[in-house]
């Protein structure tokens, strides 16, 4: 082949740096200088001097016929050229100066003929060099086909974010799950910055907290509000609204008949109690303490750091794996000195600066504890019976009692601001949006109050005692907006209520028309406790237990406290697996993907069971097995549901798949309420104990 020949046919091959030419020792060349990383190095053959190896893959055609020992010369203004990609990759690593202390090593005559050999392959053209390479392979032995085999596994590797744009880079990395993202980041700086890059890890945190990702199953707790004045504060969560109610019958009405379970008997069964632990806020301080809770907090000025969407889809990874672990850290409240009966906590209030619990015992007395420092704050008197339900806002706290009356308090200075009378027995539960309040007594009524007014309608129907009461804004087009002060006791359309009875059975209400409309009836016991939930519209699988794990968890303020964790999780990876197969077959609702939503309510009873109810249908798509005893109370949020139960226990449940992943053992009596946070589970118990139990780490 010619020259001209091969120089055509060469155009479309790798445009790089200049071959040197083989010269005598006197004379030397200039060559152009390369647009590598690496300087350029002059070639003769003297044992001084250096070589380029990224001839081997560039020409000049024109000097190709050029004799032996006569000296070139390179034009001082040479057209533009550039690296290919596997030629710019070797002059960064320095292949060239590997080669050349090679070929340094050669005697004169020997590199001569090296040189000759590679020019001569350098010249040639594209199908040239595929018949030389042929031919240089059925020349090789063993020993050398190994060393082209090792060679060639490094060289044909290319890194294909040093070709692409970053913004295909980054399009590319979004197919990736955190675990591989997080891989990816450990194989060069240059990926590490790729990795990193804050619009991927936004979409990931999108996709995850908040709800179950689609794709594998898993979701992480939102931890809206962040408190940067109390940094060593357990992760302040955004729990839902769920104000607990529970029950708990007193002894001299606990009587037993032939026809049903027992009514519940007062905890006394413990043959050391412990000793009550004197709360400092105990003494009167009230003046101090309101002073706390009534002053607003200091505006700050907005804060102009951001962290990394990383850092932030880092630490609710931790939080929620704790939670699939069972690792958690326990705290015991203990200043009532009767059973806890019902709760309420709140980690979003504008002020005061810390989260606030209040809970309601036997003993008469309704406390409001500093859930951080887990200090009494406000002890408040007034009820002559047992507090049985509570509830409370930012404005006012509602408490129901076993002494007929409803009490509303302002409890951020400690004072009772109206009774409510009109039941005839003691108040069991109650539940208050913005417009209305619903309360359940043992008389076996339901009353809707106006709790501005005092005005109330009864509600008759359940022939036992009414336990639990819900709300519900069925079209959800509650008004919000409007002053139940202002008006008359009126009911907007739509609006519903949820009611359970000691007569098994579950009532839905129109409050407008005043009347049942659904009766949901599977439990053959008490329902003790309800909660509704807003869950993604899909298919649930029936899935049984892996294997249980015991862990014994620290951080208990009493060294006599004993509180364990057996996780009932086999492995994460199994249920991985699980879930991105239940994952394929949720059903999606819009042009863009949006997920359906749908209300579902959740009942606890004394049959010992959780039921999962379709509101529509009226019917329990899924009844939940694990507690030997009563279920007292139950909490659920997008990511899990809890029980607290008359055998001491409280169970973790994967709601979806209808199995326990956790039960926590610790305290002494039933457990009565219980409330959940997206970092931890607060819990009382007849005991007299209020537990935390903190996933945050």
């Amino acid at each position: 082949m010619s020259a001209s020949t091969s120089s055509t046919s060469y155009h479309d091959q790798c445009d790089t740096i200049p071959i040197p030419r083989l010269v005598s020792p006197q004379s030397s060349i200039d060559l152009e200088p390369s647009r590598s990383p690496s300087p350029p190095i002059p070639f003769s053959v003297s044992t001084s001097s250096s070589f380029n190896p990224t001839f081997m893959v560039n020409h000049f055609p024109e000097n190709q016929n050029v004799p032996q020992g006569t000296q070139l010369s390179v034009p001082v203004h040479p057209s533009p050229r550039k690296l290919c990609v596997r030629h710019q990759r070797m002059a960064d690593e320095g292949t060239n100066v590997k080669l050349q202390q090679a070929l340094d090593s050669l005697p004169l005559e020997e590199r001569e003929v090296v040189n000759s050999i590679w020019s001569n392959f350098s010249s040639s053209s594209h199908p040239r060099r595929e018949l030389i390479l042929q031919g240089i392979l059925t020349m090789c032995c063993f020993s050398q086909l190994s060393l082209l085999t090792e060679q060639l596994g490094h060289l044909i590797r290319i890194d294909p974010f040093t070709v692409l744009p970053r913004e295909v880079s980054l399009k590319v990395l979004a197919y990736l799950d955190a675990t591989s993202l997080c891989r990816a980041a450990q194989v060069s700086k240059q990926w590490h910055n790729l990795a990193d890059d804050d619009i991927l890890w936004r979409g990931i945190c999108e996709q995850h907290i908040g709800q179950k990702c689609l794709k594998c199953g898993w979701g992480l707790p939102i931890l809206e509000r962040r408190r940067p004045v109390h940094p060593s504060s357990a992760s302040p969560s955004v729990p839902p609204p769920s104000p607990p109610t529970s029950a708990k019958r007193e002894l001299e009405s606990a009587v037993a008949s032939s026809d049903r379970p027992p009514k519940r008997q007062r905890f006394d069964d413990n043959p050391h109690p412990h000793t009550v632990l004197a709360s400092p806020s105990s003494m009167p301080q009230h003046n101090a303490t309101s002073d706390i809770l009534m002053r607003p907090a200091q505006a700050e000025p907005p804060s102009t750091v951001t962290r990394p969407w990383k850092d932030v889809y880092s630490e609710r990874l931790t939080i929620e794996r704790n939670w699939r672990r069972g690792r958690c850290q326990v705290r015991t409240l203990r200043g009532h000195t009767d059973g806890v009966m019902c709760l309420q906590f709140s980690e979003t209030l504008q002020h005061p600066s810390f989260p606030i619990l209040i809970t309601g015992s036997y003993d008469r007395t309704v406390r409001v504890w500093n859930l951080e420092t887990g200090h009494e704050v406000h002890c408040l008197r007034g009820h002559t019976r047992a507090v049985r339900a509570l509830q409370f806002d930012e404005a006012k706290l509602i408490t129901g009692s076993m002494d007929h009356t409803i009490r509303v308090w302002n409890w951020r200075k400690g004072e009772c601001i109206r009774t409510l009378e009109g039941h005839t027995e003691g108040v069991v539960c109650l539940n208050f949006d913005a417009n209305v309040l619903a309360s359940g007594s043992v008389d076996t009524t339901v009353k809707i109050w106006n709790f501005c007014t005092g005005e109330a309608f009864t509600l008759r129907g359940h022939r036992d005692w009414v336990n639990a009461v819900r709300l519900w804004d069925a079209d959800g087009s509650a008004a919000l907006g409007s002053d139940p002060c202002k008006s008359s006791l009126k009911i907007e359309t739509g609006k519903m209520l949820f009611s359970a009875s000691d007569d098994g059975t579950i009532r839905l209400w129109d409050l407008a028309k005043r009347t049942c409309i659904r009766q949901f009836t599977g439990h053959v016991s008490q329902v003790q406790s309800l909660r509704l939930l807003d869950v993604d519209d899909g298919c649930d699988e029936d899935e049984t237990s892996q294997a249980v794990g015991t862990v014994h968890v620290g951080g208990t303020t009493n060294a006599t406290d004993t509180c364990t964790v057996v996780t009932h999780d086999g492995s994460e990876s199994a249920d991985d697996i699980r879930s991105l197969d239940r994952a394929t077959r949720v059903s999606l609702a819009g042009k863009n993907g949006e997920r359906a939503k749908k209300q579902v309510l959740i009942s606890g009873s004394l049959d010992n069971t959780i039921k999962i109810w379709d509101i529509e249908t009226g019917k329990a798509t899924r009844t939940l097995f694990g507690h030997i005893e009563g279920v007292w109370g139950v909490a659920c949020d997008k990511l899990r549901l809890v029980s607290g139960s008359h055998d001491r226990t409280i169970k973790v449940w994967n709601r979806e798949e209808g199995k326990c992943t956790a039960t926590l053992f610790g305290h002494r009596g039933a457990v009565t309420c219980v409330g959940l946070g997206e970092d931890k589970i607060v819990s009382g118990s007849d005991d007299g104990d209020v537990r935390i139990w903190s996933f945050s780490g």
